[in-house]
């Protein structure tokens, strides 16, 4: 029976014995994140351990010839080409629905206040103003969450968490999500009422085809004069060049930002939220970074790598046997 490859470009500095699991059960090569060296390794490998780093596209794909799973230790797979990859008899993993692993993660919402925080706070900008020797005071005025209305679109594992962040700043909070749910101290509203009652909109949806761009610009001219949204979902939710348009004309006064549509160009500055950003106080921008702590990083990659030596004993050994 030939040996079953496995290539891992995933960085486990963080997680240094992630890949024991993998050990003797697969030939493992682990190699540096390069789409490049992807392109041009990739046709030799059963399986493949990566991250968002790298889209998973058709030219991959393509190449891919003895590929038979991809273990993604995430929750979202947008950077992979998922109908391709069913089409081709090629079997994902993730962690979308690892729901009792998931819950131990705050991380991403975490996040999302924080870039609250940061926008009605302008600290951003206060702080490179520090840096650059002032101390304009009056400059850098913002205004305090309580009181205000926190809508929250998504009211799941990461909305529950953010509701609760809301209730404890003292703010109104509503809730808009498909699924019932019943939380103390939060109403549940529909998309319309969000929309129109909410200071603050925290987007915690997937994305998927009937919630691309589903913040359009006619969501957008429904919503109150100088609103905030904080997105740490999936930059296809919203209609960016609408987007664009919000923020210059003050309907939304600030945004922040942990995701945008097109995270995988080769020169970011190039793209238009990233070119607005670089001229203008009320976008702040990071760079996906809501699931980047130790602790997150740490959990979710030593539980795929598990997840995937579990496939590969329970599925890929009997195949190569049989065959």
């Amino acid at each position: 029976m030939d040996a079953i490859k496995t290539l891992c470009m995933l960085n486990t500095d963080l997680c240094p014995n992630a890949l024991e699991c993998l050990r003797g059960i697969t030939q493992l090569d682990h190699l540096p994140i390069s789409r490049d060296v992807l392109l041009e390794k990739i046709a030799e490998y059963d399986a493949y351990f990566g991250h968002t780093d790298i889209m998973i596209d058709k030219k991959i794909i393509d190449r891919a010839k003895k590929l038979k799973v991809i273990a993604a230790p995430s929750t979202g797979t947008d950077h992979l080409d998922m109908e391709l990859l069913k089409e081709r008899g090629i079997t994902v993993l993730s962690l979308t629905k690892e729901y009792a692993l998931l819950d131990n993660f705050t991380a991403t919402a975490e996040c999302s206040w924080a870039l609250l925080l940061a926008c009605v706070r302008k600290l951003p900008a206060a702080f490179a103003s520090v840096r650059a020797g002032n101390w304009a005071r009056e400059e850098y005025t913002g205004r305090q969450l309580s009181g205000k209305v926190l809508g929250v679109l998504g009211v799941g594992r990461l909305g529950k968490m953010t509701v609760e962040y809301g209730k404890a700043f003292r703010m109104r909070v509503i809730g808009c999500d498909p699924k019932d749910f019943t939380i103390p101290g939060v109403e549940r509203v529909d998309f319309e009422t969000l929309l129109q009652e909410s200071d603050v909109i925290s987007i915690h949806i997937h994305l998927r085809n009937e919630t691309r761009k589903l913040i359009s610009g006619d969501a957008f001219n429904r919503m109150k004069h100088g609103v905030i949204i904080v997105n740490t979902s999936r930059g296809g939710i919203i209609d960016e060049a609408e987007f664009l348009k919000a923020l210059e004309s003050g309907k939304v006064a600030a945004a922040g930002l942990d995701v945008i549509d097109g995270e995988w160009l080769e020169d970011i500055t190039k793209h238009p939220l990233v070119h607005y950003a670089q001229e203008h106080d009320n976008l702040i921008i990071t760079p996906h970074i809501g699931g980047a702590t130790v602790e997150a990083i740490a959990g979710a990659r030593n539980y795929m790598a598990q997840k995937l030596s579990d496939y590969i004993v329970n599925n890929f050994r009997q195949e190569k046997h049989n065959a």
